[in-house]
């Protein structure tokens, strides 16, 4: 894996100050650290990447908090500076407080990775008044959701992949404290996901099978239950979605509810939470899309454009958190992880001439 010796966003102010700024983790701020920049690499910089930055100019870019959105960050960050001469700043962000930013007060520029279902009328609203522009599909199938058994259980027992399957066999489904209920797993408390799986698992009458709806207190407990289960080959049964670490780590069936997806209930109904009588339907594809400022794309097309083609199927984004979890690894370390691994992908964002740069620049980041 590479080493970086200069941050991906620092070759400017390294030329200003003769500094290092280690950007944001997914947690916490890194400290500022000071180190003399090669005399070579400066000199080279200013040559290569003055003009450029005075048409981009600054530029802020959302540091989502969830490890595939501050992946994206961070990929886009070196992208943006390395190739179009942008200065840019991460800024620390989630899907409301971002999305409302973006569409009453303009910034930060740039949204890597957001669910846009959750505001898609403001969202909209903002294209329709050139305030916001959809730059492309961060996730080119879209977020998968919906509710999951473990793999090996439906290798056991094939109509485990349904719900009639599952609820035929409720009694599998052990509740960790009431030996008498089955156990699903929802979302915990003030999720989104919290609604729409309670609603789910209302129209689906799973009560009625004996099963109850189980609060697990955390996203880090949701996904020590999938892992808890696979350790002792349990079994499981509840809401889960991908990109994740979780689905990247185990392999997981989704259960086919018989009866396709209803958009229409599914926006009107599942997803509020005064829905009296909600209906069954699947989870239908969640877009997930780049979302900048119709600012930024104006001033600066060559890069939005990247950021039009920039995009990573599930499988891909799956495979990768998985690898950040495992090592501990935070945006900018995945972000060179990536780079190194997945060159097929990344060069098919950008001309075989801007790819060069791209590893050109890779390589003054090696020890």
């Amino acid at each position: 894996m590479l080493k970086r010796s200069l941050t991906a966003g620092a070759v400017l102010a390294a030329i200003a100050a003769a500094v290092i700024y280690n950007n944001s983790s997914e947690t916490t701020p890194e400290a500022t650290v000071a180190q003399s920049a090669p005399e070579a690499t400066v000199a080279e910089t200013v040559a290569v990447e003055a003009a450029p930055a005075q048409a981009c100019g600054d530029v802020t870019i959302a540091d989502m908090n969830w490890n595939s959105a501050t992946l994206m960050a961070h990929i886009d960050e070196f992208v943006l500076e390395n190739v179009y001469g942008c200065s840019v700043e991460l800024v620390p962000g989630n899907t409301m407080a971002t999305g409302a930013s973006m569409t009453e007060k303009g910034e930060p520029d740039i949204a890597p990775e957001m669910w846009s279902n959750s505001m898609r009328v403001a969202f909209d609203k903002g294209v329709e008044e050139k305030r916001l522009r959809y730059a492309g599909k961060s996730l080119s199938e879209g977020g998968e959701e919906g509710f999951w058994v473990p793999k090996y259980m439906v290798e056991a027992n094939p109509e485990l992949k349904t719900i009639e399957g599952v609820r035929k066999n409720a009694d599998l489904f052990k509740h960790p404290e009431n030996p008498d209920l089955s156990a699903f797993y929802g979302c915990p408390a003030g999720w989104n996901c919290q609604i729409n799986s309670g609603n789910l698992f209302r129209a689906l009458k799973l009560e009625d099978d004996g099963f109850e709806l189980v609060d697990p207190g955390s996203g880090a407990a949701m996904s020590g239950a999938i892992a808890k289960a696979y350790e002792r080959d349990e079994a499981w049964f509840g809401y889960y979605w991908a990109p994740s670490s979780v689905l990247g780590k185990y392999e997981m069936v989704k259960v086919d509810f018989g009866s396709g997806i209803d958009e229409e209930e599914f926006v009107n109904c599942i997803t509020k939470e005064d829905c009296e009588s909600p209906k069954v339907t699947m989870y239908p594809p969640s877009p997930v899309n780049t979302i900048t400022t119709e600012s930024f794309a104006a001033k600066a097309p060559a890069a939005f454009d990247y950021l039009a083609t920039r995009s990573f199927t599930n499988q891909q984004m799956n495979e990768i958190l998985a690898w950040m979890e495992d090592n501990q690894a935070d945006g900018d370390v995945a972000m060179e992880y990536f780079f190194a691994n997945y060159e097929d992908t990344w060069t098919q964002w950008m001309s075989a001439e801007t790819a060069e740069t791209v590893k050109t620049k890779l390589a003054a980041l090696e020890n």
